[in-house]
Order: structure tokens, then C-alpha cells, then sequence
């Protein structure tokens, strides 16, 4: 089954991203040119190490690893664990020219790179994302960091890896419901930049979790547009916060419901996107049929699209207003919302009232009607 990559052209720190299968078997092949010494640290979860760390001990050949393996949840990527990591780090002797392998999802990779970032003042790091929504958004980009009791990611660096190894066959031991969650930053990327690629996911989305090549090009092409964005805005100064669609919302109602299994991340971007699209047509900036497109598609995925799919007990409609008023996006105090002209039509503004936004969130849920 071919191999794809996509490269990341960053000047001295760019890199390669390879999609395809059998991608660990080879991962002394992919890694072993990075390395000083046949020596690397691996930092996994207790979901994935049980699954795959086998493979990948077998499949680094004779490269030495050492393992620390920690708890699998939102919770993971805290102040206390990322002190772990770095100590676990230095009790190994890691070095500047070492290597660390982030091996699991979007939390292991934001909490091993953030500790790569700031170990040493920086030492490289291989992304191996375990999920999907890890393989099409997360392990891409350089984005690293820690949650914190103000907020998701409020605490963090700009850490490119040195290589991602995205091995689609990975994703088929996933929980059905967190495949789902990480198509729901598959989709964003269709909704932000790209309407054929919408398309494309309404006619094949339902058949991605039983067919390889689909997985392969879904991910393929998620990855090249994140790619795209990261090198035209390395640092999120412009183009890069196109992809925060549905984040705003998303990361509300993450911090409402205590970042656990209520609401896995990648159901809250579906949620946001819906939510996205709900208040660009209350705003005018898109057609009626738009959300109801959107929303038809999360609906034949088995996805969440609105505040009552979400079990249990939410704030009013208020209290996520002011959740919101704590995301990074804020900008000289005014939210910064991404909004859409149309699928694949998306944009920055902060020129967004509130009204809208409580009428937009009081729709969406039962519980504000």
C-alpha cells in the first residue's frame, strides 16, 4: 500500500510527515538517521502501550528505548505530569542531541512536545499519534502544551517535531467513538479551506473506518492543508487560527463539562462547527442551507451537533459566554471568533455581539429553551 508524505517546508526545522501503514515495523529505518546514539525515550499511555508498544519496541530494531508509560485522559496533560516527563527525562540522562518519541494521542503529544520544548531549552521529539484526530491535527504544526484549572492549552510552546510517523493501521484497534471524535477535525478542515473536500467526506466519511486507502487520503489531505497554514503562520498570527473552527465553542464546553469523557475533544470541534456555521447564518454571512448541510453530515457520521447531545447538565447559556472570554483567541479583551461566507469559506473576526452568541447557544440546547 504506498506511502505518502507530506513535507513540512520550515527552513532548518522542517520535516516529513509519512501516512500509510506498517509505518512502525519500520521505525528504526525512519528514526535511526536522527539519532547521535541508538538511544530513544518514549513516552506512551496505558490505552496504547498495551496495544502497541510490542510493535514498536520490535519495529525500533536496535535502537534502546526507554519507557514511561502514563494514565490515558485529558487529565494527563497537567502541571504534575509534564513534571514527571521532565524529571523521568533527566533521571534518563536525556540529552540535547537525544531524541523523545510521543507515542499515543493529542494528549501525549501536546504534553511530550511541551516537555521536548522546555527540557534543555529544547531537545527534538517524534510524534507516532496513535488516533486519529492526533494523525490529521494535533502532531502536526508544532503546537505543544499543558491544560490548566483557567483553560485548555493556556500554557505552552511552538515546538516543531523532527519527523511524524502516521500509521493508519493503528487506528483500527480505536474505540468507534474516538474515531469519530478525531473525524470531527477531519471535517473541520473541509468546512475552513476547502468545499471539494467537503464533498469528498460526505460521499466516503461513512466507509473511513473500513477502508485503509480512505483512511490514507483522509489523513493525507487534512495534513497537507494544516501544512499549508502552519508554514504560511508558523505562530498564529493570521491564516494559522483558521483552523481553531469550532474551537471557541469547543473548548467552552470542554472546560463546562471538566475535560473528560463526556466530551471528547474532537466531538466538541463537531458541536463548535455546527455552532460555527449556526452563527454565521444568524449573522448573514451564509446561506440557511449551510449549517443544515453541515449538520446533516455530522448527523449521517453518528457525531454530535448540538449542546443537547452532550450528557448531563450544562451552564446557561451565559456562564459558556464567559468560559469563552478565557480562550487564547481573546484579543485586546474581544473574542475572536472563526466564522464562514459558505463551506470551505472560513475567516477571523472579532466583530462578533454577544446577543448572537447567547441566541446561538440558547438554540443549540435544550436546556436554554
Amino acid at each position: 500500500m504506498a506511502e505518502k508524505i507530506v513535507h513540512v517546508p520550515l527552513g532548518d526545522r522542517a520535516y516529513d510527515v509519512h501516512v500509510g501503514t506498517s509505518l512502525i515495523a519500520a521505525a528504526e529505518n525512519h528514526i535511526a538517521p536522527l539519532l547521535r546514539r541508538k538511544r530513544v525515550f518514549v513516552v506512551t499511555e496505558d490505552r496504547v502501550g498495551p496495544l502497541h508498544l510490542a510493535s514498536l519496541r520490535e519495529g525500533l530494531g536496535g535502537i534502546a528505548c526507554e519507557v514511561l508509560e502514563l494514565p490515558a485522559g485529558e487529565g494527563t496533560k497537567s502541571w504534575p505530569y509534564l513534571t514527571q516527563v521532565v524529571e523521568w527525562l533527566l533521571d534518563g540522562r536525556c540529552e540535547r542531541g537525544d531524541v523523545v518519541v510521543a507515542f499515543g494521542g493529542g494528549v501525549i503529544g501536546d504534553l511530550v512536545g511541551f516537555a521536548a520544548a522546555i527540557l534543555r531549552r529544547g531537545v527534538r521529539f517524534v510524534q507516532v499519534p496513535t488516533s486519529l484526530l492526533a494523525q490529521v491535527d494535533s502532531s502536526v504544526g508544532g503546537k505543544t502544551g499543558i491544560n490548566t484549572r483557567h483553560g485548555k492549552n493556556l500554557v505552552g510552546a511552538f515546538h516543531q517535531p523532527s519527523l511524524v510517523l502516521a500509521d493508519v493501521g493503528l487506528l483500527e484497534t480505536m474505540r468507534p467513538r474516538d474515531f469519530l471524535a478525531g473525524y470531527g477535525e477531519v471535517v473541520k478542515y473541509g468546512l475552513l479551506g476547502d468545499a471539494a473536500f467537503f464533498e469528498w467526506l460526505e460521499a466516503h466519511g461513512p466507509d473511513l473506518s473500513r477502508d485503509t486507502e480512505l483512511r490514507i487520503e483522509a489523513v493525507r489531505h487534512s495534513v497537507q492543508m494544516k501544512a499549508d497554514i502552519v508554514v504560511r503562520d508558523e505562530t498564529e498570527q493570521g491564516d494559522r487560527a483558521l483552523l481553531n473552527l469550532g474551537h471557541t465553542f469547543c473548548h467552552a464546553l470542554e472546560a463546562a463539562t471538566g475535560y473528560g469523557d463526556r466530551l471528547l475533544h474532537g466531538e466538541g470541534v463537531a458541536v463548535g462547527c455546527a455552532l460555527a456555521f449556526d452563527l454565521s447564518a444568524r449573522l448573514n454571512l451564509c446561506s440557511q442551507e449551510d449549517p443544515s448541510r453541515v449538520r446533516g453530515h455530522l448527523q449521517a457520521m453518528g457525531m454530535p451537533r448540538d449542546l443537547s447531545d452532550i450528557p448531563g447538565d450544562l451552564p446557561d447559556a451565559e456562564a459558556l459566554l464567559d468560559l469563552m472570554g478565557q480562550d487564547k483567541k481573546v484579543l485586546d479583551g474581544k473574542l475572536r471568533f472563526i466564522l464562514a461566507r459558505g463551506l470551505g469559506q472560513a475567516f477571523v473576526t472579532s466583530d462578533v455581539p454577544a446577543a448572537a452568541v447567547l441566541e446561538t447557544l440558547r438554540a443549540s440546547g435544550d436546556a436554554f429553551r
